[in-house]
């Protein structure tokens, strides 16, 4: 779509061709494979010389709409989608390192990633550094001879820690190494990576963009060379961690509202934020909106608004946290987030229960920390629900 059209228009309007029967709605396009016209035409197909589809491993009409849709939002030339936002970081990893290279990350990533970071890519010779997601410093002091990633989050999965891409990017690219930022917590409405100098954009469409919790899905965005002609369209087409069709529909449907279900999460989770400050028994709350935010100025630099995640401490310990958890009656006790419904839970023993205790240490994860995706409920609802467990 032009690039003169609004976030707004470009969410309801990229992605769209119709077909001979010239539908309102994006058309669902339930097909392992697709019939050539000629002997000739496959052999064009399979080989290249000609666009079109040939298999929904790794070519659907549908999922390309949703490609197209997404990559039109974050500014990015190309989308490659997949299964889920952890296949999408290993797409993005396998596609273009290879045995041997080195990875500079965040320690403030989601459990999972740095699972896959230490455990799964040490198996292929491919090392991790961890170092602090806001020191751009120590970003500079990590990288090798073979750095070939800087890899973070921003904001951090749970505290919100807010990196800053645009310094990052300088420090990569002065030393010739790709810089790829998640962006699941901001989505393109409230954040735009690319435009800050990051070279890839990596998402879970589970969370915000498809925005009710039914499906899941994800997608790695950048440069045309850097993703097609390099390695992570090509990881994709044979080792095929696919997103379906349907789920790239049900995606695409949920980033028809996603500019103002982003507006609705921010708004809510800034009143819940101040109202959580504001209670006894809370002793920390993370939440780029806030003043007292480590890095409240840059989000206000980075981000349109402070999205829709807010951490907090609690006195007492795990024993506490649990309390709030299972006093309430109203929000889901699930690690789930980006839902229209809000959620809570206990990073430390859930989302990040899986790394060593000595990371979560490192990470700030605290056995009182409780993590709340805040949702579209009526915030003194909200209120009320987690009230119960601080009294």
């Amino acid at each position: 779509m032009s690039e003169h059209f609004q976030p707004e228009t470009i969410a309801l309007h990229a992605g769209i061709h119709r077909s001979q029967f010239n539908e309102h709605s994006e058309a669902l396009y339930l097909t392992s494979s697709f019939v050539f016209d000629s002997a000739a035409q496959a052999a064009a197909r399979f080989s290249g010389s000609e666009p079109g589809n040939i298999y929904s491993r790794f070519t659907n009409p549908t999922v390309t709409a949703f490609e197209e849709r997404l990559a039109a939002l974050e500014g990015a030339e190309v989308c490659v989608a997949t299964s889920s936002g952890m296949s999408a970081i290993l797409a993005c990893v396998m596609g273009l390192l290879s045995a041997g290279d080195h990875i500079v990350a965040s320690r403030s990533l989601f459990g999972s990633t740095v699972n896959l970071f230490n455990n799964i890519l040490k198996k292929f010779n491919i090392d991790t550094t961890f170092v602090s997601a806001t020191d751009v410093a120590s970003w500079q002091m990590a990288i090798q001879p073979n750095t070939k990633l800087f890899f973070l989050e921003t904001p951090s999965n749970p505290l919100t820690e807010i990196s800053d891409i645009a310094a990052l990017s300088t420090v990569a690219h002065q030393a010739g190494i790709w810089l790829a930022v998640d962006n699941c917590f901001c989505t393109p409405a409230l954040q735009k990576p690319l435009e800050l100098g990051a070279d890839i954009v990596i998402h879970s469409a589970t969370k915000y963009l498809e925005g009710q919790g039914r499906v899941l899905g994800g997608a790695v965005l950048g440069k045309k060379d850097l993703l097609m002609d390099g390695g992570v369209f090509g990881f994709l087409r044979t080792a095929g961690p696919t997103l379906s069709a349907f789920n790239a529909w049900v995606i695409m449907k949920g980033i028809e509202t996603l500019k103002v279900r982003m507006e609705a999460h921010s708004a809510h989770a800034s009143e819940i934020a101040r109202w959580l400050e504001s209670q006894p028994n809370v002793t920390r709350v993370f939440y780029p909106g806030l003043s007292s935010h480590s890095q409240y100025e840059l989000a206000k630099k980075q981000q349109k608004s402070g999205g829709g995640i807010v951490a907090f401490e609690v006195k007492g310990g795990k024993e506490a946290a649990w309390r709030v958890i299972d006093s309430t009656k109203l929000i889901s006790i699930t690690a789930n987030l980006g839902d229209a419904k809000s959620t809570l839970t206990h990073p430390a023993t859930t989302t990040h229960a899986r790394i060593t205790q000595e990371a979560r240490d490192a990470a700030g994860i605290s056995d009182g920390l409780l993590r709340i995706a805040v949702g579209l409920e009526a915030v003194q609802d909200l209120q009320n629900d987690l009230a119960h467990g601080l009294k």
